[in-house]
Order: structure tokens, then C-alpha cells, then sequence
């Protein structure tokens, strides 16, 4: 016998050819379903692009049918139902046609799935850049120190209570679906359930003809910008500590922790800043302004370099951008052409808007797309609680502090706190991180995570504006004409001539900055009102010139001639 004929031909495994065969067939169907007669002559290599174009497909004519709800939810002042809880329904509505049509699981349908990294790397970074890029600096850095006691030290209450009573429960057996040996495991879902995100909330609060009150609104959107970053870090400074092999801390452990967690937070701003400064240099130095597609381009490009550096560095990304977006605000506008200026701030908008339609919409998806068979109802139940809890002990305590601070005629009253409070919405930087979740129980947290994010969306959310007028925080009719902003709400104009004791050593300070600011900075970065730009000043202006340190919204788009 010749040496041929010893040679065995390789052959398939038997079971992976019948598989691949049923699932080309399968597809071959589904698409014969929604357009018949497309098959007859395809092949199977192309039945797969054109399945993945039938479900692009899908996807936009849902895009476009959550961001008609919203308009639908906008004309008609429809409170009761937040527009990310419409883009919740339509998502659930679209998981669910994909379960009738495929009810055994067998087409792809990855692109109706959630993906933390898509939602890190593309969905996130618009949403963060454009909140601090369209922030309203002057109120902001008014209650500064009042934000950061709600958004660092409150979120940390929050995880600690959150993670440490979950961890004590799992310990006697009330929770069973858990590690009860690895407190971190608790740690990383306290730090994930504390990222609040008041989407629906501030939908609401920022309709003009509510008319919420400004102060309100300030602590609101700057504690949870600034929150969604601090709950990042300390998930992600957990998540070194994490180890399924070794689940014991050591004493240690918390303290190291928490001092990463400060030092990550402290060099992810002065990542932000620094390139914010070195972006507004390079336009200020150079002749961008007269290639205002170039101008938009490096812009779009500068902002989403500064994310991926921060996140290359293993800093936040969250944190740098949005201090970054706040420099930019402040020292680049002035250096940018009228069309740039115009053409950047809608673009960021419009990115930001359909990148949290999007994220809403994936969401709704997940109750269908997701995978329940560890969901945990007792879980689910306590977690719920200890997030109101958490919250409790983060606003009150706290606003009782912040007030030991704040002038009489500034400080936060208890309704106030009590819409704080109740604005504590969870979204989708915890349903993200909980698709983070090392070990064995992921899924148990995520479905968790879940619910509690479409419960406080649709019952916290949808009774915002009941909540605002039982509580008397919308201002009254006296208070409409105010001074305008980034954001779209008003400022008493009684608020806004309001001035300090010049002797007073606040405002020794503040004068101090200010004046650095426009000899040393803005000659240097932008800013000053030399280069085509002019500014309008109202009366109430006029009375407070000196307080427009930190906001550049009353600067006009018109050339002086």
C-alpha cells in the first residue's frame, strides 16, 4: 500500500457542522421573515451582513422613536413619565420583540446588548463633557463646598452602608445568593449602587416653565456629575483589592484604599485641567479661528484625548473630562470663531442627548437581553432600602454641616433636603459597573442593580414635579425674569446683585483670584474681551461685575467693529 493511502483525510466535528448549519438556516429564515423573498439567492457568508443590517436598522428606528417620545413628553408636559423612563419603555419593547422572534436564544442579537466597554469609551464621554462644558460655573463653585460634601463624603456614607449592612446580612444567612466570606465583593456593590444619576430628575427640574429653584438645581446636577465620578473610583480602587482566592481583608486594606482613592481623584483633575489649559493655548496661539471645521475637529478630538489619557494613566476618565470641559468653558470659548463656538456647543448637546437615549434604551433591553436566573427578590428588596437609607444619612447629616457654613440667607431648608434626598435616583453608571462585577455572582448584582435603577427612574422620577410643588421649590412668578445661563433655568435677579463685604476675607480671596485670573491667565489662555467678542452687562451685572469669575454664559456671539 503507497504512502497515499495511509493519509486520512481531516473531517469536521459532527456536531459543530450540524450546529453552524442550523444557524445559518435560522438566519436565512428570520430574514425571509421580515423581507420575503430576500433569501432565495443569498448566500450564506452574506446572510450575516445582511442580519446585522436589519438590526442596525432596528436600533435606529427605535433611536428615532425614543427621541419623538421625548418631544411628544416635552409639548405635552408629561411629568409623570421621564423621558429616559420612555426610552426604558421602548427598550423593553424592543427586547421583547426580539424574544418573540427568537424565543430560543439562537440569532445574535449582541447589538441590542449592553456593553460597559461601548458605554465607557463612546456612550460616556460626550454625557460628561457636555455637563461640564454647558455647566454654569458660578453657581457651581457658590456651593462648591456643599457639592463636594454630597458627592465625596456622601457617596463614601453610602457605599459603607450600603456594602457593610449587605455584608452583615450575607454573614447571618438573611441574604444566601452573595459571598458571605468576601466583604469586598459588598464593598465593590456598595461603591456601583451609590453612582446616582438624576437624568429623569433633572429632565424636569430644568423645564423653564417649572421654574425650580436655582439653588436646588445647582446641588442637584453638581452633585451628581461629580458623584458619578467618585463612585468610579472607588469601584475601580475596590476592584484591586479584590480577590476570590483570599477573601480576607487585612486591617490595612480600607485605609490604603481610601487614600487611592483621594490620590486618583486629586491627579484625574489636574490631568482634566492641564490639558483643558493646553488646549486653550494652542487655540489662543494659533490661527484655528479661521478654519472653524478644523476648530470643531480638534476640539471633538482634544476632549476625547483627554478621557483616553486620564484612562490610560489608570486615573478617572469621568472626573478629568469634566473639569477639563469646565476650562475649556471658561478660557477657550473666546478663542474660538462664532461658528466653532456655535457649531461645538450643539454638536456636544446633540451627542450628549442621543448617547444617554442610547444608554436608557440598552437598559430597557436588558430585561429581556439580560440573563435572571439568579435574580434574588430579597436582594433586590434590601438593596433598595439600604440605597434610601444611604442617601438619608449622606443629604441630612450633611446638610445640617454644609449649613454651619453657608449664610443665613443660603441655607439649605429641610424641604429643600428632602427633594435632595428623594433626587437620588440610580442610572446607568451603576447598571455599567455592575456589568463590571468580578466573580462568581455578577449576574445576581446586575439583574439587582437593574431593577433598582428602572424602579427609582419610574417612581422617583415620574413624581418629581409632585414633589417639587408639595414641597414649594419652584420659584414664583415675580422670580421668571432672571439672569440666563448655560442650562436653561433662571437666577433671581435679586440673587444675582446680591454683593460681599469687602473686607471680609472670602472676599479678599476671591478678589485675589480673580484679578490672577485675568492678569496672568486669560491673556495667556483666552478670555479677555480683545479678540472679537464683546459682553453685555444687565443692571443686576453691573452691581456684581466681580462675581462673574467662573462663568463666561453673558458673553455674546457678535464681533466689535
Amino acid at each position: 500500500m503507497n504512502e497515499t493511502s495511509n493519509m486520512t483525510v481531516p473531517l469536521g466535528d459532527p456536531t459543530t457542522d450540524l450546529t453552524n448549519s442550523m444557524l445559518e438556516n435560522s438566519m436565512l429564515d428570520l430574514i425571509n421573515k421580515v423581507t420575503p423573498g430576500a433569501t432565495t439567492s443569498i448566500l450564506p457568508e452574506e446572510a450575516e451582513h445582511e442580519f446585522d443590517a436589519l438590526a442596525a436598522m432596528l436600533l435606529v428606528i427605535t433611536l428615532i422613536s425614543c427621541i419623538l417620545a421625548a418631544y411628544y413628553i416635552k409639548v405635552h408636559r408629561i411629568y409623570c413619565l421621564p423621558e429616559s423612563a420612555a426610552a426604558m419603555l421602548v427598550g423593553v419593547l424592543l427586547g421583547g420583540l426580539t424574544k418573540l422572534l427568537d424565543p430560543l436564544g439562537i440569532y445574535d442579537f449582541s447589538v441590542l446588548s449592553f456593553s460597559p466597554e461601548l458605554f465607557f469609551f463612546v456612550l460616556l464621554p460626550p454625557i460628561i463633557f457636555e455637563a461640564g462644558y454647558s455647566l454654569n460655573k458660578k453657581n457651581f463653585f457658590k456651593n462648591f463646598g456643599t457639592i463636594v460634601l454630597y458627592a465625596m463624603f456622601g457617596t463614601m456614607i453610602s457605599t459603607f452602608i450600603v456594602g457593610g449592612v449587605t455584608f452583615f446580612l450575607a454573614k447571618h444567612t438573611i441574604i444566601t445568593t452573595i459571598d458571605s466570606s468576601n466583604m469586598m465583593e459588598s464593598m465593590l456593590f456598595g461603591a456601583l449602587i451609590s453612582a446616582v444619576d438624576p437624568v429623569a430628575t433633572l429632565s424636569i427640574m430644568g423645564s423653564p416653565e417649572l421654574q425650580c429653584d436655582q439653588l436646588l438645581y445647582s446641588l442637584v446636577f453638581g452633585e451628581s456629575v461629580l458623584n458619578d465620578a467618585i463612585a468610579i473610583v472607588l469601584f475601580r480602587t475596590f476592584l484591586k483589592y479584590y480577590s476570590p482566592e483570599n477573601p480576607d481583608m487585612q486591617e490595612s486594606d480600607i485605609p490604603s484604599a481610601l487614600w487611592e482613592f483621594f490620590y486618583v481623584s486629586l491627579l484625574s483633575i489636574l490631568i482634566g485641567t492641564a490639558l483643558g489649559l493646553l488646549t486653550s493655548f494652542i487655540y489662543r496661539h494659533s490661527r484655528l479661528k479661521e478654519y472653524p471645521k478644523f476648530e470643531s475637529s480638534l476640539l471633538f478630538l482634544f476632549c476625547y484625548g483627554c478621557y483616553a489619557t486620564a484612562e490610560a494613566a489608570q486615573m478617572s476618565g469621568i472626573m478629568a473630562l469634566f473639569f477639563n470641559g469646565m476650562v475649556l468653558s471658561h478660557y477657550n470659548d473666546i478663542n474660538l470663531s462664532q461658528a466653532a463656538h456655535v457649531a461645538s456647543e450643539h454638536i456636544f448637546s446633540t451627542l450628549a442627548t442621543v448617547s444617554e437615549t442610547i444608554v436608557f434604551l440598552y437598559m430597557g433591553t436588558g430585561v429581556f437581553t439580560g440573563k435572571f436566573e439568579n435574580f434574588d427578590p430579597v436582594l433586590t428588596v434590601i438593596a433598595l432600602l439600604l440605597c434610601l437609607v444611604g442617601r438619608f444619612f449622606n443629604i441630612f447629616p450633611l446638610s445640617w454641616l454644609a449649613n454651619k457654613g453657608r449664610p443665613n440667607d443660603k441655607q439649605v431648608p429641610v424641604k429643600m433636603q428632602l427633594v435632595l434626598w428623594f433626587a437620588g435616583l440610580r442610572g446607568a453608571i451603576a447598571y455599567a459597573l455592575a456589568e463590571n462585577m468580578p466573580g462568581p455572582n455578577k449576574e445576581v448584582y446586575a439583574t439587582t442593580t437593574l431593577i433598582i435603577c428602572m424602579f427609582t427612574t419610574f417612581v422617583l422620577g415620574g413624581t418629581t414635579e409632585k414633589m417639587l410643588t408639595e414641597m414649594g421649590m419652584k420659584q414664583s412668578t415675580i422670580q421668571e425674569a432672571g439672569v440666563g445661563n448655560r442650562q436653561g433655568y433662571t437666577i433671581s435677579p435679586n440673587y444675582a446683585s446680591k454683593r460681599y463685604n469687602p473686607t471680609d476675607k472670602y472676599h479678599f480671596i476671591k478678589s485675589k483670584i480673580i484679578t490672577f485670573d485675568i492678569t496672568i491667565m486669560k491673556p495667556m489662555f483666552g478670555g479677555t474681551i480683545t479678540d472679537g467678542w464683546s459682553k453685555s452687562y444687565s443692571h443686576a451685572e453691573d452691581e456684581d461685575e466681580d462675581e462673574d469669575i467662573f462663568d463666561s454664559s453673558d458673553l455674546e456671539l457678535k464681533t466689535i467693529s
